[in-house]
């Protein structure tokens, strides 16, 4: 069997690709002209050139192939022109799946997010059947997700395709190229530049538990519905205190609140616009996500995909050795899927 997966340069889609591998699978990955292969490096893999946007392209990956894996994104919390993402996210996911159908796979996971999902005002973790609505949702990448994953419920309602969708919570570990913005915050506290911080909630789960949760979902899941790949819930206090531990840094001390830091966030998209850098260190939409408390829990995977992630700290551990061994992330770079 063959499977295609999409974004298997990045983050999560590099650990899919290592873990069908390590199953035995032959992996088709569709990478862009131009992009960086670091994550692919001395893989037993084929490469399909092509792009979310380009349709034939899409077909002469799929061609062949049993299974879709589709995990690329455009994951940034501010862009300059929030049109190019959804084109990316939403028009992306419905270009991929349509020529997947086409060539015949028989099952396709789709890599969501929890960013799509509602959150409990009590705190307590919300599930998959927690409602939301587009209005709940805060910036542009949680606008996009939202509606791909509501084109992939209608795909399968309309056009019957066998389609499973996982929500991710928040991945942790190694092969962060980029990095993510948490995978920014890991290399920010074990190298000492982080004086302060905005207490929220996040799920921290390894990067390689996500990875598990695909193949699950692509044995075990539902077509139709969704599975929550979390780990464990923490308020962001607790995890820097965790590796500065881990690192030997002393954690920051300064609890920031949420609405001094909000125009200073203001102030750096401003800034970006006007130098024309699409990466500012603050974000309007961070620090409104910052308010709330993103827990989540991942008990119908347990249940339904017998998916069992391991403690946040490993996640923790395994990220700051990759940023030490590999040196990534030292220089400022572009915040991206």
């Amino acid at each position: 069997m063959t499977a295609l997966v999409t974004g298997g340069t990045g983050f999560v889609g590099s650990a899919v690709v290592r873990r069908l591998l390590e199953s035995g699978e032959s992996v088709r990955v569709l990478v862009r002209a131009g992009s960086d292969h670091s994550n692919l490096d001395g893989l037993d893999i084929e490469r399909a050139t092509g792009d979310l946007t380009d349709p034939a392209s899409l077909a002469r990956a799929a061609a062949g192939c049993d299974t879709l894996y589709h995990v690329a994104a455009d994951y940034r919390l501010w862009v300059h022109d929030p049109a190019a993402m959804d084109k990316a996210n939403i028009e992306g996911t419905r270009n991929v799946l349509l020529a997947a159908a086409e060539a015949g796979c028989r099952r396709m996971v789709y890599t969501s997010s929890v960013a799509t999902l509602g959150l409990r005002r009590d705190g307590t973790p919300a599930d998959e059947f927690d409602p939301s609505s587009l209005e709940d949702m805060c910036g542009a990448y949680k606008r996009s997700k939202f509606l791909a994953e509501r084109e992939v419920m209608q795909l399968v309602e309309r056009h019957h395709l066998p389609v499973v969708i996982v929500n991710p919570s928040t991945p942790v570990g190694p092969r962060d190229l980029r990095p993510t913005p948490t995978g920014r915050m890991v290399l920010d506290a074990i190298t000492g530049r982080m004086p302060a911080y905005v207490d929220t909630g996040l799920n921290i789960v390894h990067v390689d538990d996500v990875a598990d949760g695909h193949l699950l979902a692509m044995q075990h899941g539902e077509v139709g519905q969704r599975y929550i790949l979390g780990g464990e819930n923490l308020f962001l206090r607790d995890i820097l205190i965790r590796l500065a531990e881990m690192s030997g840094q002393r954690p920051p001390r300064v609890r920031l609140p949420h609405g001094l830091v909000l125009p200073m966030a203001w102030i750096s998209e401003c800034w970006a616009r006007l130098t024309n850098n699409d990466d500012p260190r603050l974000t309007v939409t961070g620090i409104k996500l910052a308010r709330k408390l993103m827990f989540f829990s991942s008990d119908r995977a347990r249940r339904e995909l017998g998916y069992s992630p391991r403690p946040a700290d490993d996640a923790l551990r395994d990220a700051m050795v990759w940023f030490r061994e590999t040196g990534a992330g030292s220089e400022p770079t572009r915040q991206a899927a």
